[in-house]
Protein backbone atom coordinates (compact mmCIF):
# COMPACT_ATOMS: atom_id res chain seq x y z
CA UNK A 1 0.00 0.00 0.00
CA UNK A 2 3.06 2.52 0.73
CA UNK A 3 4.62 1.60 -2.47
CA UNK A 4 1.47 2.32 -4.51
CA UNK A 5 0.59 5.66 -2.68
CA UNK A 6 4.38 6.70 -3.42
CA UNK A 7 4.15 5.95 -6.85
CA UNK A 8 1.01 7.41 -6.86
CA UNK A 9 2.65 10.86 -5.74
CA UNK A 10 5.26 9.95 -8.03
CA UNK A 11 2.97 10.21 -10.87
CA UNK A 12 1.24 13.69 -9.86
CA UNK A 13 4.44 14.66 -9.25
CA UNK A 14 5.53 14.49 -12.72
CA UNK A 15 2.35 15.71 -13.94
CA UNK A 16 2.35 18.37 -12.46
CA UNK A 17 5.75 19.36 -13.58
CA UNK A 18 5.13 18.44 -16.79
CA UNK A 19 1.79 20.70 -16.80
CA UNK A 20 4.18 23.93 -15.84
CA UNK A 21 6.54 23.21 -18.17
CA UNK A 22 4.11 22.85 -21.53
CA UNK A 23 2.35 25.71 -20.25
CA UNK A 24 5.66 27.90 -20.23
CA UNK A 25 6.99 26.56 -23.13
CA UNK A 26 4.35 24.83 -25.47
CA UNK A 27 4.54 21.71 -26.41
CA UNK A 28 7.37 21.21 -29.03
CA UNK A 29 9.65 23.29 -27.38
CA UNK A 30 9.34 21.48 -24.07
CA UNK A 31 11.88 18.87 -23.61
CA UNK A 32 11.93 15.42 -21.25
CA UNK A 33 14.98 16.77 -19.07
CA UNK A 34 13.20 20.23 -18.30
CA UNK A 35 10.19 18.31 -16.77
CA UNK A 36 12.67 16.06 -14.86
CA UNK A 37 14.84 18.96 -13.80
CA UNK A 38 11.29 20.53 -12.41
CA UNK A 39 9.66 17.48 -11.13
CA UNK A 40 13.15 16.24 -9.18
CA UNK A 41 12.72 12.48 -10.49
CA UNK A 42 15.14 10.32 -12.52
CA UNK A 43 14.47 9.28 -15.88
CA UNK A 44 13.67 5.89 -14.93
CA UNK A 45 10.88 6.62 -12.36
CA UNK A 46 9.34 9.33 -15.27
CA UNK A 47 9.37 6.64 -18.31
CA UNK A 48 8.22 4.02 -15.78
CA UNK A 49 4.83 6.14 -15.84
CA UNK A 50 4.57 7.89 -18.86
CA UNK A 51 7.48 6.26 -22.25
CA UNK A 52 7.43 9.63 -24.08
CA UNK A 53 6.56 13.43 -24.18
CA UNK A 54 3.21 12.09 -26.13
CA UNK A 55 1.98 10.24 -23.13
CA UNK A 56 3.02 13.00 -20.55
CA UNK A 57 0.67 15.81 -22.63
CA UNK A 58 -1.85 12.92 -23.12
CA UNK A 59 -1.67 12.66 -19.22
CA UNK A 60 -2.16 16.25 -18.53
CA UNK A 61 -5.09 16.71 -21.03
CA UNK A 62 -6.67 13.69 -19.21
CA UNK A 63 -6.36 15.19 -15.77
CA UNK A 64 -9.44 16.98 -15.96
CA UNK A 65 -11.44 14.84 -16.00
CA UNK A 66 -10.31 13.20 -12.46
CA UNK A 67 -11.42 16.83 -11.47
CA UNK A 68 -14.60 16.00 -8.88
CA UNK A 69 -17.47 16.86 -11.24
CA UNK A 70 -19.94 19.99 -10.59
CA UNK A 71 -22.90 18.11 -7.92
CA UNK A 72 -26.05 17.10 -10.14
CA UNK A 73 -28.26 20.17 -10.19
CA UNK A 74 -32.24 20.03 -10.49
CA UNK A 75 -32.16 22.60 -13.54
CA UNK A 76 -29.54 20.73 -16.28
CA UNK A 77 -29.37 24.69 -17.60
CA UNK A 78 -27.60 25.41 -14.48
CA UNK A 79 -25.75 22.11 -14.51
CA UNK A 80 -24.20 23.01 -17.48
CA UNK A 81 -23.40 26.75 -16.74
CA UNK A 82 -21.85 25.65 -13.58
CA UNK A 83 -19.56 23.39 -15.63
CA UNK A 84 -18.47 25.96 -17.82
CA UNK A 85 -17.66 28.47 -15.59
CA UNK A 86 -15.82 26.31 -13.05
CA UNK A 87 -13.41 25.44 -16.41
CA UNK A 88 -13.20 29.20 -16.67
CA UNK A 89 -12.31 29.39 -12.61
CA UNK A 90 -9.87 26.76 -13.10
CA UNK A 91 -7.95 28.60 -16.21
CA UNK A 92 -7.36 31.41 -13.10
CA UNK A 93 -6.18 29.23 -10.54
CA UNK A 94 -5.05 25.59 -11.57
CA UNK A 95 -1.89 25.45 -13.60
CA UNK A 96 -3.09 22.34 -14.69
CA UNK A 97 -5.97 23.25 -16.14
CA UNK A 98 -4.15 25.98 -18.26
CA UNK A 99 -1.30 23.22 -18.98
CA UNK A 100 -4.25 21.19 -20.58
CA UNK A 101 -5.99 24.17 -22.34
CA UNK A 102 -2.61 25.15 -24.06
CA UNK A 103 -1.68 21.80 -25.31
CA UNK A 104 -5.49 21.36 -26.65
CA UNK A 105 -5.42 24.64 -28.72
CA UNK A 106 -1.10 24.42 -29.54
CA UNK A 107 -1.43 24.42 -33.68
CA UNK A 108 2.54 23.57 -33.18
CA UNK A 109 1.99 20.44 -31.32
CA UNK A 110 3.27 18.20 -34.13
CA UNK A 111 2.19 14.69 -33.81
CA UNK A 112 -0.12 15.45 -30.82
CA UNK A 113 -3.49 13.99 -30.57
CA UNK A 114 -5.33 17.63 -29.53
CA UNK A 115 -9.55 16.58 -30.32
CA UNK A 116 -9.69 14.80 -26.79
CA UNK A 117 -10.82 18.11 -24.74
CA UNK A 118 -12.60 19.03 -27.35
CA UNK A 119 -15.02 15.94 -27.80
CA UNK A 120 -14.87 14.84 -24.15
CA UNK A 121 -16.64 18.88 -23.96
CA UNK A 122 -18.82 18.31 -26.13
CA UNK A 123 -20.10 15.26 -24.83
CA UNK A 124 -20.59 17.04 -21.27
CA UNK A 125 -22.75 19.89 -22.84
CA UNK A 126 -24.65 17.52 -25.69
CA UNK A 127 -25.61 14.86 -22.55
CA UNK A 128 -26.22 17.97 -20.25
CA UNK A 129 -28.63 19.93 -22.39
CA UNK A 130 -30.57 16.57 -23.88
CA UNK A 131 -31.20 16.09 -20.75
CA UNK A 132 -32.62 19.82 -20.22
CA UNK A 133 -34.49 19.54 -23.39
CA UNK A 134 -36.40 16.22 -21.82
CA UNK A 135 -37.41 18.21 -18.87
CA UNK A 136 -38.87 21.15 -21.13
CA UNK A 137 -35.75 23.61 -20.39
CA UNK A 138 -34.73 24.30 -24.10
CA UNK A 139 -36.67 26.12 -26.90
CA UNK A 140 -38.33 23.68 -29.08
CA UNK A 141 -35.87 24.15 -32.19
CA UNK A 142 -32.76 23.42 -29.91
CA UNK A 143 -30.11 21.08 -31.08
CA UNK A 144 -27.97 20.26 -28.45
CA UNK A 145 -25.32 18.22 -29.73
CA UNK A 146 -24.87 21.98 -32.07
CA UNK A 147 -25.29 23.83 -29.61
CA UNK A 148 -22.81 22.02 -27.07
CA UNK A 149 -20.56 22.29 -30.51
CA UNK A 150 -21.21 26.14 -30.43
CA UNK A 151 -20.22 26.80 -26.60
CA UNK A 152 -17.11 24.69 -27.09
CA UNK A 153 -15.51 26.41 -29.68
CA UNK A 154 -16.77 30.30 -28.68
CA UNK A 155 -15.28 29.02 -24.86
CA UNK A 156 -11.83 27.79 -26.69
CA UNK A 157 -11.90 31.85 -28.68
CA UNK A 158 -13.06 33.83 -25.22
CA UNK A 159 -10.44 31.81 -23.18
CA UNK A 160 -7.74 32.13 -25.86
CA UNK A 161 -8.23 36.11 -26.20
CA UNK A 162 -8.88 36.18 -22.08
CA UNK A 163 -4.93 34.81 -22.00
CA UNK A 164 -4.11 37.04 -24.90
CA UNK A 165 -4.80 39.89 -23.58
CA UNK A 166 -4.37 39.82 -19.56
CA UNK A 167 -3.51 36.39 -18.48
CA UNK A 168 -6.76 35.31 -17.71
CA UNK A 169 -7.56 37.52 -15.80
CA UNK A 170 -11.06 38.92 -17.34
CA UNK A 171 -12.08 35.56 -17.98
CA UNK A 172 -14.93 35.29 -15.94
CA UNK A 173 -16.29 38.74 -17.35
CA UNK A 174 -15.84 37.17 -21.00
CA UNK A 175 -17.32 33.75 -20.02
CA UNK A 176 -20.56 35.41 -18.16
CA UNK A 177 -20.77 37.75 -21.42
CA UNK A 178 -20.81 34.19 -23.70
CA UNK A 179 -23.37 32.80 -21.86
CA UNK A 180 -25.67 35.86 -21.62
CA UNK A 181 -25.19 36.21 -25.49
CA UNK A 182 -25.88 32.20 -26.36
CA UNK A 183 -28.14 30.79 -24.17
CA UNK A 184 -31.47 33.15 -24.76
CA UNK A 185 -31.45 31.57 -28.44
CA UNK A 186 -31.89 28.21 -27.04
CA UNK A 187 -32.79 28.26 -23.69
CA UNK A 188 -36.94 28.75 -22.15
CA UNK A 189 -37.17 32.57 -21.07
CA UNK A 190 -38.73 31.05 -17.69
CA UNK A 191 -36.23 28.87 -17.29
CA UNK A 192 -32.78 31.08 -18.03
CA UNK A 193 -34.26 33.82 -15.87
CA UNK A 194 -33.79 31.51 -12.60
CA UNK A 195 -29.92 30.82 -13.83
CA UNK A 196 -27.44 32.04 -12.51
CA UNK A 197 -24.44 33.34 -14.94
CA UNK A 198 -22.84 35.86 -13.29
CA UNK A 199 -19.19 35.93 -13.20
CA UNK A 200 -19.04 34.94 -9.85
CA UNK A 201 -20.73 31.70 -9.92
CA UNK A 202 -17.20 30.16 -11.03
CA UNK A 203 -15.80 30.86 -7.46
CA UNK A 204 -19.18 29.95 -5.69
CA UNK A 205 -19.02 26.55 -7.67
CA UNK A 206 -15.29 25.90 -6.65
CA UNK A 207 -16.29 26.96 -3.04
CA UNK A 208 -18.91 24.27 -2.97
CA UNK A 209 -16.68 21.20 -4.32
CA UNK A 210 -14.12 22.26 -1.57
CA UNK A 211 -16.60 21.86 1.00
CA UNK A 212 -18.33 18.69 -0.48
CA UNK A 213 -14.16 17.24 -0.76
CA UNK A 214 -13.87 18.03 3.04
CA UNK A 215 -16.88 16.55 4.08
CA UNK A 216 -16.03 13.35 2.36
CA UNK A 217 -12.45 13.39 3.57
CA UNK A 218 -13.25 13.45 7.07
CA UNK A 219 -16.16 11.26 6.48
CA UNK A 220 -13.62 8.74 5.36
CA UNK A 221 -11.23 9.50 8.06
Amino acid sequence: MVKQDRAIRTRHNILTAAAKVFEERGYQAATINEILTEAGVTKGALYFHFPSKEHLAQGVLSEQDQRMPVPERTCKVQQLVDTVVLQAYGLQTDPMVRAGVRLSLDQQAQGLDRSGPFLRWSEVGTELLEKARAQGELLPHAVPAETADVLVGSFAGVQAMSQALCDYQDLLRRVSALLRHVLPSVVMPAVLAAVDITENRGGAVHAELQHLAEQQKATAG
